[in-house]
């Protein structure tokens, strides 16, 4: 390399000065100490296109349920206990 370069992010805004400047991707490895312009090529793209954080998914606790909806519940499963009884027993199985 023909400059010092502490980290990546010292590079990214020099290799975009250099294509700016019109040099391609093989003159910006060379000009860096790259072996291949590959590696130019991925580190502007990884510079134009930053990873964006998903959103998290969070399983949030169901709402409680109130008394009033427990007692709706256990009337409609006992209607529906009483119903089956009834088909049984029209059906002649018990």
């Amino acid at each position: 390399m023909s400059r010092k370069y502490e980290k990546v992010k010292d590079l990214i805004p020099v290799a975009m000065s250099m294509l700016e400047d019109g040099k391609s991707y093989k003159q910006i490895a060379e000009e860096l100490g790259f072996q291949d312009e590959k590696v130019v090529s991925n580190l502007l793209y990884r510079a134009r296109h930053p990873k964006t954080k998903p959103i998290p998914k969070y399983r949030g606790k169901k709402p409680a349920k109130t008394l009033q909806e427990y007692k709706y519940e256990n009337k409609r499963l006992k209607m529906e206990n009483e119903l089956l009884r009834d088909f049984l027993s029209l059906i002649g199985k018990e």
